[in-house]
């Protein structure tokens, strides 16, 4: 069964639940499964690691997650408008399947969190598309049929799902981020199951 690669970077919980639901969305669409995946956080001690199994949530993310999948969602909180250093550093060590053309021609999606509306959001997700471009991916939006997007006073883009956390990152998904989400992921699912026929 063909699988889209959820991979996500969870500091709080919020983007993690994000990643749930759009797998949630994935496997709305007969014959496609989700695989939900994280990166370890990073440090500027070089002399911190972290376990080889994470304590809770995803599994890490391994090249061969990404060689396996039909189509790529990839989530991140902002950062100063940018995605969090955990998934720019996974990122970047992407040269090998770049090289390869290991992604080119998969669908990919992207989403995230801020404390704010204002935030960063669409930059963050802007940035996000950029590296997967690069790899030959065939970027799938959040269309505007999607009755929450006109309707939100939370979260949510046409660049991809999106959720407010709140200053003390302590408001819940609201409803119209939660359908978001799943939307945005069925619709990741479906595109892939195209171009997979």
């Amino acid at each position: 069964m063909p699988e889209i690669l959820v991979l996500y970077y969870s500091r709080t919980g919020s983007v993690r639940q994000m990643a749930q639901f759009v797998a949630r969305g994935v496997e709305m669409v007969p014959g496609m499964s989700a695989r939900l995946r994280t990166v370890p956080a990073i440090s500027t001690r070089t002399e911190a690691t972290e376990a080889d199994i994470p304590d809770d949530g995803a599994p890490y993310v391994e090249h061969k997650d990404l060689e396996e999948c039909a189509g790529l969602a990839l989530g991140s909180p902002t950062r100063f408008g940018n995605m969090a250093a955990p998934m720019k550093y996974f990122v970047d060590g992407l040269g090998a399947l770049w090289l390869r053309g290991t992604m080119v021609g998969k669908p990919a999606a992207v989403f995230t969190a801020s404390s704010s509306a204002h935030g960063g959001q669409e930059t963050t997700l802007l940035s996000m598309m950029l590296p997967l471009m690069h790899n030959g991916m065939v970027i799938v939006s959040l269309p505007y049929t999607e009755p929450e997007l006109l309707a939100t006073s939370t979260g949510g883009t046409p660049y991809g799902a999106s959720h407010v956390s709140g200053p003390n990152r302590d408001h819940p998904i609201s409803e119209d981020e939660r359908k978001l989400c799943i939307a945005h992921g069925r619709h990741l699912a479906e595109i892939a199951r195209k171009l997979s026929t």
